[in-house]
């Protein structure tokens, strides 16, 4: 497809007062771009306004699936009919194994990572198509990589990865296009209560291979989603390194994965989450 021009598009995001979705937001802004924010800041308005005058925010919870086409219904009257979709808001969850994970925990990852997403993407879908535009997910690298110790999130996005896949064909005909978005871990509020306040789960990611530890900034993958929607892409990665470890992934995970139920060091901080309360 042709190079796709953000300026004058109306781009709605998911989870865009802060983190990522907020970086995303501020990266399209620059393009000039109207940027419609929905997410469950109660002052995501106020978060909206602040980033251009071009912008509107409302607050929903995207589990809530007349809240999010009440929202999409309030930006595109506000703002026009929509370009782009950005389904970025997602959650990651404490560290646990998946027998000492709270239904409640449990069900709130899934809910928000993979029912958000649908709500998100099915609330925009007749507008994007309309403008021949783009719908962009945010799954990550526990799509393809081990998941252990964060089981739901890594379902969750490896369910992400499906729905674009799918999408991607189904979309075609209609000169609508769809990216996704796999990134490593992403400095953002999230990792830090995920994985900094959380001594057992840093222990846990410290077993892994140095090279997947390697974080970014939420400014550089938001510049990624950026360019990855002008330029019409499939997919983008950051860091790129993960580009062949997805493409090998039938020949290296099943190694790996072999090498982690011998790994002392795994297993003894594995047993450490499943008895967590």
């Amino acid at each position: 497809m042709n190079p796709y021009d953000l300026s004058g598009k109306v781009v709605l995001i998911t989870g865009g007062a802060s983190g990522l979705g907020h970086a995303t937001a501020r990266a399209c802004i620059a393009r000039g771009a109207r940027v419609g924010i929905i997410d469950a800041h109660p002052r995501a308005a106020d978060v909206a306004q602040a980033l251009s005058s071009s912008s509107y925010g409302v607050t929903a919870d995207v589990r809530d699936r007349e809240a999010v086409r009440n929202a999409v219904g309030q930006i595109s009257s506000r703002l026009g009919a929509i370009d782009v979709t950005i389904a970025n808001a997602g959650v990651l969850g404490r560290s646990q194994t998946l027998r000492s994970t709270p239904d409640e925990a449990m069900d709130l990852v899934l809910d928000v990572n993979i029912r958000g997403v649908l709500n998100t993407v099915r609330a925009t879908a007749s507008e994007v198509i309309a403008q021949q535009g783009q719908v962009v997910l945010v799954s990550s690298v526990y799509a393809f990589l081990n998941g252990m110790g964060v089981i739901p999130y890594a379902m969750s996005k490896a369910a992400v990865e499906q729905l674009g896949r799918g999408l991607r064909v189904e979309l075609a005909s209609h000169g609508a296009s769809v990216l996704t978005a796999y990134f490593a871990i992403l400095e953002t509020g999230m990792t830090k209560r995920g994985l900094d306040e959380d001594p057992v789960a840093g222990h846990l990611l410290s077993t892994m291979p140095r090279f997947t530890r390697k974080r970014i900034k939420a400014e550089t993958a938001a510049k990624a989603i950026v360019r990855g929607i002008e330029q019409r892409k499939v997919t983008v990665f950051k860091p790129g390194r993960w580009i062949p470890l997805s493409g090998l992934r039938g020949i290296v995970n099943p190694v790996l994965d072999a090498s982690l139920t011998k790994n002392a060091d795994v297993l003894g901080v594995l047993d450490e989450l499943d008895r967590r309360e």
